[in-house]
């Protein structure tokens, strides 16, 4: 924060121009910074869910566990994600992203800490209900923060560059793992992971203000000084007086999304995150279970989930890349059909280590690369007085597409389904994600 007076140096400027000035200006290194912080809480995110898939192995045996008893731990996480998007992140609307994100993570750090101190089933499953509530809390806003302190020429690929952090975090996560679980035991990768999180809510506490786009559209209290810090940071003149306040709202503004202006785009999101995230979270959980069962060594099957997280981040970088050149109604499905043709050879085929690796590799750049465009489309959909509502509503609903993947699969490996027929079923959804994102009406996305 500044230490001296704010000046006031020019006449009020009105809100519209101030997302023009955002939008329309370079980026400077402050915003850069702010970009940065939200692919570094992304890759948290990333080791915080994916740690239970790399641990996954050892749990099963510690246990006993059956493969559906597996699948119900993976869902648990993501059931409390889904409870995130609905009750946490459309908050973030109404007392801030900051606020927001203190509190998701607050919730993530006391859940992966206490992970490591579980001694019995059921504890693991709550306790991985409380974490996914702070992630499912924080996702959305993510994308919405990446959004308002980007100009308009680098938005898409900010928010995809967010999004590629989660496969980063789920790499770093796979090799502390493979060395750790044989030496300390799996427990330690959920100490390790809590420690990361305390440390990423200090940075929080520590150095993120909240956006202009929200201080310009609630007006909380102080907000013309933090208003003028942030456009000081950010290289812009600061403001005499504030903009005309909007409407205040009492609620959180869920009807919005409904109004004849986003109806359409607000279903359509809806229903192609399901679908994607049915088959994304499917792959994410069971990868390095797969390759196990397969006869791999445990350090050996970590990898192959490494492959598919390096796959997704590159993935994830590519789009982003293109998207303000092909735009996301063009890519999306593009990289969706292509999803689908490589999880059924992926099913079909007979693997060496080697061939698993490079399938593996080309799923995880396709099917996460691919979904990782609903973040920045989402964002584009909504305005930013309903982003973090808008994007946490979709990705709520999504989530109950998470927590079906994984269980179902988990059920259906044990009803006796094969390999080549469980990929060949789960590469469907993506064929409906990407037809909806091709069907998006909001022109923001071409």
């Amino acid at each position: 924060m500044l230490n001296h007076p704010i000046r006031s140096v020019v006449p009020e400027i009105a809100q519209p121009d101030l997302k023009a000035l955002i939008d329309h200006q370079p980026m400077n290194p402050f915003q850069v910074l702010m970009v940065a912080i939200c692919f570094i809480l992304n890759m948290n995110d990333g080791i915080d869910v994916l740690v239970v898939s790399f641990t996954g192995s050892e749990i099963v045996r510690e246990w006993s566990l059956s493969k559906s008893e597996l699948g119900y731990i993976f869902s648990a996480g993501l059931a409390g994600m889904t409870a995130g998007c609905f009750l946490l992140a459309p908050f973030g609307d109404k007392i801030g992203r900051r606020k927001m994100f203190i509190i998701a993570l607050s919730l993530i750090t006391s859940g992966m800490l206490l992970s490591s101190l579980v001694s019995a089933y059921y504890q693991l499953l709550l306790l991985r209900f409380v974490t996914g509530l702070g992630i499912g809390g924080i996702l959305p806003t993510l994308a919405a923060v990446a959004s308002e302190f980007s100009n308009n020429k680098w938005r898409d690929f900010n928010v995809g560059l967010v999004q590629a952090g989660w496969p980063i975090g789920a790499i770093l996560a796979g090799f502390f793992t493979a060395w750790a679980i044989p030496e300390f035991g799996w427990r330690s990768a959920y100490l390790a992971a809590g420690l990361v999180a305390a440390l990423m809510l200090l940075s929080i506490i520590l150095f993120m203000p909240e956006s202009l786009s929200f201080l310009t559209g609630r007006q909380p209290k102080n907000a013309h000084h933090q208003i003028n810090t942030l456009l000081t940071r950010m290289g812009h003149t600061t403001l005499a007086t504030l903009p005309p306040a909007p409407a205040s709202r009492i609620t959180v503004p869920y009807a919005e999304l409904f109004t004849p202006e986003y109806r359409t785009s607000t279903f359509r999101l809806w229903i192609g995150i399901f679908f994607g995230m049915m088959t994304l979270y499917t792959l994410m959980s069971w990868v390095p279970t797969i390759a196990k069962d397969a006869g791999m060594p445990f350090e050996l099957a970590t990898y192959v989930g490494t492959a598919l997280n390096v796959g997704a981040f590159l993935g994830s970088l590519i789009l982003g890349w293109l998207a303000s050149r092909v735009g996301l109604r063009k890519l999306i499905p593009a990289f969706m059909l292509i999803a689908f043709g490589v999880m059924v050879l992926y099913g079909n085929l007979s693997m060496t280590y080697g061939l698993m690796f490079m399938m593996t590799f080309f799923i995880g750049f396709f099917v996460q690369g691919g979904f990782n465009g609903y973040y920045p489309a989402a964002s584009r959909v909504y305005p930013a007085t309903i982003r973090t509502t808008g994007v946490g509503l979709a990705m709520g609903i999504g989530r109950f597409g998470a927590i079906l993947g994984p269980a179902l699969f988990g059920i259906l490996s044990d009803a006796g389904l094969g390999k080549d027929l469980l990929f060949s079923l789960f590469s469907v959804p993506l064929l409906v994600a990407g037809f909806m994102a091709s069907r998006i009406p909001s022109k923001n996305l071409d």
